[in-house]
């Protein structure tokens, strides 16, 4: 009994070690998204707050490519970690890193010199179009930087210190509000200064956690590695179910900012950035938990400890679903003053205010299927991740948010998004279920 009672303290000390910090991390990330917005909508105006949000897709999509070469490594690692091969887990470190490199070297060529064409793809008409292509352009200078920290946060957290990565990821929120303050009101610099604060904050938060692998406190550093083709296709193909993860809000976003263009209007379109940025709340909840529970799943499915994952996997979801539950509620609550503080005009805020509960509960919705998922691939099931996914990102939301408007009338809009996640956790929790009992451990090795 005493045994038990030990075993269910390193539980709950390795559980407050790994989620408290990357909980607080994604709130940090989350809190200055909306500070940003904030200070864009009283600084700039509300149509700049939407000439963000049609732009906004093109970094999602760039944060999707890094984590197809991020979470893949990180899937690999934590599991090499579980059975003792440092060594192995070194190895996928720098081939990670290189690929991500490369990845960020791409998107930062086509936002610098496919300015205009990108935004115009993304549904940018004449109302958003200048100030789109001054945030888009901004932005992407600082890509390179942006999406090394990604994967460096990551493989710090994997590396024993996900304390070193909620610091770095809290002095980065400080500095891009100070950042946005300065040169949005001060020095007038519009949408094009929130980009560069945005930019100089997370490269600042890329140099204290590459001190981490520099200074060689854990056990990953930087070295030479000879390239393996074969480590290459398994990284990315751990990696493809949260890749296609990450690729559902932005195309989501496109398809629905595409259908508020046409029936709702360009009030519709302000209204849908608000409720994208103070909704993200409660995406941290369960964004958090799924990453600080990432290195937990893969070490206890590398060292064959099934009782260890059954229990991480339970705390997991209830944490994710009740905590994103709450803040939900809280936001709906305070709709009115959010509304306020975005600088919304009269026309946006009558939209604003009753579709932002109609949007806002499939979070929770969202949160189980994301920490299902997280769960799946961190066991190497990534068959069924990719299908959550995919059902998520390219089926079923395409199928609700372009089919119901025509059907039904257009302010359907705002539930499509809780209607489509509520359908694939119900196909989530099958195939969760239907894998647990074929058995967990004794898988094949990464």
């Amino acid at each position: 009994m005493e045994a038990q009672d030990i075993t269910k303290q390193n539980r709950r000390k390795l559980l407050i070690k790994y989620l408290t910090p990357t909980i607080l991390s994604y709130l940090s990330i989350f809190l200055f998204t909306i500070v940003d917005g904030i200070f864009v909508g009283q600084g700039v105006g509300v149509d700049a707050l939407g000439a963000v949000n049609l732009v906004f897709p093109y970094v999602m999509f760039f944060n999707a490519f890094t984590m197809l070469t991020t979470i893949g490594g990180l899937t690999i690692c934590a599991i090499r970690f579980g059975r003792g091969d440092k060594e192995g887990a070194n190895q996928v470190f720098m081939h990670s890193f290189i690929m991500t490199l490369v990845v960020s070297i791409i998107f930062f060529v086509l936002a610098v010199f496919f300015t205009e064409p990108l935004c115009r793809l993304m549904g940018a008409n004449d109302t958003f179009l200048q100030m789109a292509k001054d945030y888009l352009f901004w932005y992407g200078i600082f890509m390179i930087p942006c999406g090394l920290l990604i994967t460096f946060n990551g493989f710090c957290r994997n590396d024993g210190r996900p304390a070193l990565v909620s610091a770095g990821v809290i002095v980065t929120t400080a500095l891009n509000v100070i950042g946005d303050w300065l040169l949005i009101f001060p020095l007038q610099m519009g949408l094009k200064g929130a980009a560069i604060a945005t930019g100089v904050s997370q490269t600042i938060g890329l140099l204290i956690v590459l001190s981490h692998f520099v200074l060689k406190k854990g056990a990953l550093t930087f070295h030479k590695e000879r390239w393996d083709w074969n480590l290459t296709g398994k990284i990315l193909l751990r990696g493809l179910p949260e890749c296609i993860s990450q690729f559902c809000v932005p195309l989501t976003t496109i398809l629905t900012n595409h259908v508020l263009v046409a029936m709702l209007g360009d009030s519709a379109v302000n209204a849908y950035s608000i409720i994208c940025y103070v909704s993200c709340f409660s995406v941290a909840i369960f964004a958090g938990c799924a990453e600080g529970l990432q290195p937990l799943f893969g070490q206890c499915y590398g060292s064959d400890n099934e009782t260890e994952l059954k229990f991480y996997k339970r705390a997991g979801i209830w944490i994710s679903g009740i905590g994103s539950a709450i803040i939900t509620g809280i936001i709906i609550a305070l709709t009115h003053p959010i509304c306020i503080l975005y600088a919304a005009d009269a026309e946006t805020m009558a939209v604003t205010i009753p579709a932002l509960p109609e949007y806002a509960w499939g979070f929770v919705m969202q949160a189980f299927n994301v920490v299902i998922s997280a769960y799946l691939y961190s066991t190497t099931r990534t068959k069924q991740a990719i299908i959550i996914n995919c059902l998520r990102t390219f089926v079923v939301n395409v199928l609700v948010v372009l089919l119901l408007p025509q059907i039904f009338p257009p302010q359907i809009i705002w539930f499509t998004f809780g209607i489509y996640e509520a359908i694939v956790l119900i196909v989530a929790v099958i195939l969760m279920q239907t894998s647990d009992r074929k058995g967990i451990i004794g898988r094949a090795r990464e």
